[in-house]
């Protein structure tokens, strides 16, 4: 049942008639990650502070947010996204010249079948600064397929054995650019992306820098280890990569239990904002060949810790 959600949680309920358009009603969608919102517009968001604070708490919350039949212009789009912080570009997909920091992610009849993004992922673990969050409209889908999932990862990392935190508590991992987007690219060209983006290490378990939760931080970017072969995790130089490989594999499956997931259905102009630092998502790309045409700003992040 949805309920009305006050921009600030901790306010009396009064609320007075000039700051009336911040009330939203929030709709969760499962029981641990994902929220529908009613009664806001991301375009008035971008310039008013009441409501876009109200959003940004509702996203700490429910990680991901959901609203339809936002039909903003895509300056109002980068300018919402912008407020929370610097957007990036990115070094694959290129970005919309027009509109700095929004990326247009079409794929449409002239587009080869592409399967890259049929991974469950964190938007650029490879970077040394991965992105915070992203804000990602809907400008035209398929009237069936093509929906995304997201994944509450610090819910995964809370319901893993004991055992196994105890065991991942000080791993860290490396991240790839070259080993996913740069697979398919000729030697040179993924060897120049390498250099320009060096793989970058993370903590296997990270610290969301606003809520405190601990988060499993490994994904489809994550190539191994980096502090694995100790003597207290490896016997008589026994190779490191059976048991690491293993731990790795087993890690990255969480994002896949359904428990953690929640599953959207996209339609024109509706919108999805994430918080990348505790989330992973995956594209459903089972429309092939109906047209699917995403734009998306990316937040610049921090340095996981």
């Amino acid at each position: 049942m949805a309920k009305t959600v006050h921009p600030r949680g901790d306010a009396p309920a009064l609320v007075r008639p000039d700051v009336r358009r911040t009330s939203i009603t929030v709709e969760p969608l499962t029981c641990t990650i994902g929220a529908e919102l009613f009664g806001a517009n991301l375009g008035v968001a971008a310039r008013d502070d009441d409501l876009f604070a109200a959003i940004k708490q509702l996203l700490l919350r429910y990680k991901v947010l959901f609203l339809r039949d936002q039909d903003i212009t895509r300056a109002e789009h980068v300018a919402f996204a912008a407020r929370f912080g610097l957007l990036e570009d990115h070094p694959v997909l290129g970005g919309d010249p027009d509109h700095p920091g929004l990326v247009r992610i079409y794929k449409d009849l002239d587009s080869k079948p592409e399967h890259y993004e049929n991974a469950l992922h964190c938007d650029g673990t490879w970077r040394e600064c991965p992105p915070m969050g992203a804000v990602l409209r809907c400008v035209e889908t398929p009237d069936v397929g093509g929906d995304t999932i997201w994944v509450n990862m610090a819910e995964a990392y809370r319901r893993l054995p004991e055992h196994i935190k105890t065991q991942i508590s000080g791993l860290r991992a490396r991240h790839s650019v070259e080993a996913s987007f740069g697979a398919v690219m000729p030697t040179e060209q993924r060897h120049k992306l390498k250099a320009q983006y060096p793989d970058a290490e993370h903590p296997v378990v990270r610290t969301h820098p606003e809520t405190g939760e601990q988060v499993l931080f490994v994904n489809a970017f994550t190539t191994h280890f980096v502090n694995h072969h100790t003597p207290e995790n490896v016997r008589f130089g026994q190779d490191h990569a059976p048991g690491a490989g293993n731990l790795l594999n087993y890690l990255i499956s969480q994002a896949a239990i359904p428990e953690y997931q929640v599953r959207w259905r996209w339609q024109k102009n509706s919108f999805a904002i994430w918080d990348n630092r505790s989330t992973q998502h995956y594209a459903v790309q089972d429309y092939w060949p109906a047209v699917r045409k995403m734009e998306r700003a990316g937040i610049i992040g921090d340095s996981p810790f």
